[in-house]
């Protein structure tokens, strides 16, 4: 039987779960291909430590050329994560003449523009759907059978271990210092959380999200990127008693010749979709001129889910090999030459509701100089919550506001923060409560 050779760069939690699924499924892969995967080199620093998984013999090397210049591998996997030296890698890999699959999303993001202009000059594929949600197909989708669709919207939560986090904090009341805390100890959080916790790895994400939905090129730098660590008990509890629970989401809308392309945290109605996926799940919300609305659950992380859609990516470039096709679909889903450049809308003429939590001294005349300022501003009050005075005589305000613009909201809370009965700058959170 044919064999395509690949090989794997990054022996790591993915990788092991890709050596795991070539191994455990290679009966089953060749069933549906016609053809044997055979998996000649793993190249890593590391190759001494036990991944709980067999590599073939002989795969293992610390030598990158062996994988780079060994003629008789057409597809090279890269799993080692970051900019460099995956990017050196993968240039180098698609100049020899190598189909590419992998899981880096913030090489995607950052450097995509330059990898799939390499890819188009030499002739091959770069699959990457184990970079957006893990297992879940949704890359796969939007390029294959909703590619027929103009895409409005795009939504998702996309990091699992703020998901965690979030979930954690709602269900059991926790502040989020401590279930930080706990997620590290359980291996969901990194030691060094920044990437998630801050919303970059998301904003990784959405850029790939919003290229592949709108046919635009996107610059990671221009997602206004927000993070969870502002968020605590007391805002999960006023949500609550509001109707809505707090997400961090991924947010992308066609507007015009314009997208919106934000990440930040969200209050969404508990009755909605979005607000079941709890835990380490994330899930992506697209709407189609034609199709409608749809959304894909699943796992976002872990070994074997993401070890699932680099595995599909290769069996897809081995039936490409199989029928002597290059190139079937553009990285994009759009003719390379049709790439356009939408601009991003400015934030501060996006449309929203709003949550406000003041923290101010408790004396008569406080709501209403806050409403007056937020009135001069053009912003409505839809309903407002105030809780008993604290120890130091504080109490808390919160204001859900009607739509309006953020440069006013921005501009309202400058002014009131100034206040001397204020005590804590003003916590904001937007509210997405209107998805079509």
């Amino acid at each position: 039987m044919k064999e395509i050779q690949i090989g794997l760069i990054g022996f790591g939690t993915i990788g092991a779960g890709v050596v795991k699924l070539l191994a455990q499924n290679g009966q089953l892969i060749e069933e549906k291909l016609g053809v044997r995967l055979s998996l000649k080199k793993i190249v890593d620093l590391d190759i001494t430590t036990d991944r709980g998984v067999a590599a073939p013999p002989g795969a293992l090397t610390t030598n990158v050329d062996e994988v780079l210049g060994d003629p008789d591998i057409a597809i090279v996997i890269e799993l080692i994560g970051g900019y460099e030296p995956a990017k050196n890698f993968v240039l180098k890999a698609i100049a020899n003449g190598k189909h590419i699959v992998t899981a880096n999303k913030a090489l995607l993001a950052v450097h995509g523009e330059e990898i799939y202009a390499a890819a188009a000059r030499n002739g091959v594929e770069v699959l990457y759907e184990a970079a957006v949600g893990g297992g879940i197909p949704v890359l796969s989708a939007i390029r294959g059978n909703m590619a027929g669709n103009n895409f409005t919207t795009v939504l998702g939560i996309l990091n699992g271990t703020c998901n965690y986090i979030l979930t954690k904090m709602t269900r059991d009341g926790a502040d989020f210092a401590d279930v930080l805390k706990k997620a590290q100890e359980l291996g969901y959080a990194e030691a060094d959380p920044t990437f998630d916790i801050e919303g970059i790895d998301t904003a990784h994400k959405l850029c790939i999200l919003l290229s592949l939905c709108f046919g635009t090129r996107v610059a990671f730098t221009d997602i206004y990127t927000e993070g969870i660590s502002a968020i605590s008990a007391i805002d999960i509890n006023f949500a609550r008693d509001f109707g809505y629970k707090i997400k961090l989401l991924a947010i992308g809308k066609r507007d015009g010749e314009r997208i919106e392309a934000r990440v930040h945290p969200t209050m969404i109605p508990v009755n909605y979709p979005l607000a079941d996926v709890d835990g380490p799940f994330n899930a992506i919300r697209l709407t189609g001129d034609f199709v409608g609305p749809v959304m894909l659950y699943g796992r976002g992380a872990g070994m074997d889910p993401t070890a699932s859609a680099v595995a599909g990516d290769v069996m897809d470039i081995a039936r490409n090999i199989v029928a002597g096709i290059d190139r079937r679909t553009a990285p994009l889903g759009y003719l390379d030459e049709r790439i356009k450049t939408l601009a991003i809308k400015p934030m501060g003429e996006i449309v929203s509701k709003y949550y406000l939590r003041f923290s101010v001294v408790d004396r008569p005349g406080v709501l209403a100089r806050i409403s007056a300022v937020l009135g001069k501003c053009a912003i409505s009050i839809e309903s407002m919550i105030q809780k008993g005075r604290s120890e130091d005589e504080t109490v808390s305000i919160v204001i859900m506001t009607h739509e309006a613009r953020e440069q006013d909201i921005m501009m309202a809370l400058e002014e009131i923060d100034a206040f001397d009965i204020v005590r804590e700058k003003t916590n904001l959170i937007r509210i997405e409560d209107n998805l079509e």
